[in-house]
């Protein structure tokens, strides 16, 4: 949690200062790394992980659903160090090389983010669907010196840049030279928590694609979170069953990225498949007995339409994270009707804060249908009325402002994007219309740019689709201006659902 001055008069119930107008996280304080302890994200997952009583080498960490291959945590160790080894001699890789990552799902991508982070290679996953402009500005935002692509995503890299092909004998053979393992936590690669990590792509707070660049601490900070935070379980239940998460995440995104090092720290079991398809997930869910799956709000929906989740045993599925958007209690409920052993737990972040911001914690809190829960370790914030700049206290609206560990180090090559979305003071302007409650939970009401102005009314898109949710007869709805110039604004939740739906 943040330094707090014990003369400060904080509300126990909110977080909420009087004195500074700041909101300070009501979760209990997390041991972070000392900032100038030499420590990559790699070093660190695998320390939390040589702690696990449970976990094994023989443990299985990765699971193709779409093949069945698996990969062990004994496996990946293994060729984790084996292609870092080949990448720093036989590609001359070094720290703060930037590595330019274009591949669907697959076991080499962990293998991959792994190897480099531990080098101090940077890495700049990005979306295989993207167009050729697309990637040609990205690359052009992150400066790579090297591609992993695959034989199907390569003719969009351009010709000049040394590509390495993440289905071939070559990349392969890297992943299984005959060499010692070394213990990460001895290596001799020194890489600095400040040092950065990724360049992942983002709209921004608004506006065209960013490339948020995130230092190594920033996600030490967020598994630090998840890692220390969890909550206390019945000690008459019995021993709980190996956690099983199903990734409907792409790995490219920042809740993917950091969910996919947090599994990897706590020794959990993470199925995914290559191209997502809602009937092979619930397969999946069945043949693996998942207990625990990150998605979206359509995903939701699509749980609660769908007569499919009939044909299958998804009685091991215990918990829902939910994040990328409000998700309304009409829906909650509807979920839980159909679906009352299994928990939905909201959060909020953005690829700016590494993906950290609020989260809900335990069924008490799970309760609070509609709210993000809490906010997360080690942040602060504020909610600052975009007329005036004046920060405001719990139950009214404004802009919601996040400081922290977890915040971006900027965007890389600009300098405006950056000075305008952070301020001086290290607060990130999220442009989102949030408020805090009396008991410091936090609801996300919108984005401030998508309000509909009507004569002297501000609506918000999402509250009137959560009245439309609330109609029985509504199996999905969108709200967007009927204004020309944002008309061409469709939420990507839209297309995931025609998607599910196709």
């Amino acid at each position: 949690m943040a330094e707090i001055n014990p003369n400060r008069s904080i509300d126990p119930n909110t977080g909420y200062c009087s004195e500074t107008k700041t909101y300070y996280s009501l979760r209990p304080n997390v041991p972070l790394p000392p900032p100038s302890e030499p420590l990559s994200i790699t070093q660190y997952a695998l320390s939390l992980l040589r702690s696990s009583t449970t976990t094994t080498s023989a443990t299985t960490f990765l699971v193709d659903a779409t093949t069945g291959e698996s990969v062990s945590y004994g496996e990946f160790l293994r060729q984790v160090h084996s292609l870092s080894r080949s990448l720093k001699t036989r590609f001359s890789l070094s720290k703060n090389d930037v590595a330019y990552i274009l591949s669907l799902a697959s076991l080499h991508v962990p293998i991959l983010y792994f190897s480099l982070l531990s080098l101090g290679v940077v890495i700049s996953p990005a979306n295989p669907l993207s167009s050729t402009s697309e990637v040609s500005h990205q690359i052009q935002l992150s400066k790579p010196s090297i591609a992993f692509a695959t034989s199907h995503t390569s003719h969009k890299l351009p010709s000049n840049l040394r590509t390495i092909l993440m289905d071939s004998p070559e990349f392969i053979s890297l992943l299984n030279q005959n060499e010692d393992v070394a213990d990460f936590a001895n290596s001799n690669m020194t890489v600095y928590q400040s040092d950065p990590a990724a360049i992942l792509y983002s709209s921004g707070t608004t506006g065209k694609v960013k490339g948020v660049l995130l230092s190594h601490l920033n996600v030490i900070a967020i598994i630090a979170g998840y890692y220390h935070v969890t909550e206390e379980t019945d000690p008459n239940e019995g021993p709980p069953p190996h956690p099983v998460s199903f990734f409907t995440l792409p790995m490219f995104h920042v809740f993917g990225f950091f969910m996919l090092v947090r599994a990897a720290s706590k020794g959990e079991t993470l199925v995914f498949m290559e191209r997502f398809d809602f009937e092979k997930m619930l397969k999946a869910v069945e043949n693996y007995r998942v207990t625990y799956m990150p998605v979206s709000p359509p995903l939701i929906v699509a749980f609660i339409n769908s007569k499919l989740t009939d044909k299958y045993d998804l009685s091991s599925l215990q918990l829902l994270g939910c994040g990328g958007a409000p998700l309304g209690k009409e829906v909650t409920l509807k979920f839980k009707e159909k679906f009352p052993n299994v928990e939905i737990r909201q959060g909020y972040g953005l690829t700016e804060t590494g993906g950290a911001g609020s989260r809900v914690i335990g069924p008490d809190e799970a309760k609070r249908h509609g709210s993000v829960g809490r906010l997360a370790e080690l942040m602060e914030a504020k909610i600052v009325d975009p007329a005036t700049g004046e920060a405001l206290p719990p139950g009214q609206k404004g802009e919601l402002w996040l400081r922290g560990p977890t915040i971006m180090k900027g965007y890389v090559g600009d300098d405006k994007a950056t000075s305008e979305t952070v301020h001086s003071e290290g607060w990130l302007k999220t442009g989102d219309l949030c408020y805090f409650d009396s008991n410091g939970f936090l609801f996300i009401v919108d984005r401030l740019k998508e309000l509909i102005k009507y004569k002297a009314y501000q609506v918000p898109p999402v509250e009137l689709e959560h009245l439309l949710h609330s109609n029985p007869e509504i199996a999905d709805a969108a709200v967007i201006p009927t204004d020309i110039g944002r008309v061409m604004y469709i939420r990507w939740e839209l297309l995931l659902i025609q998607l599910l739906k196709g």
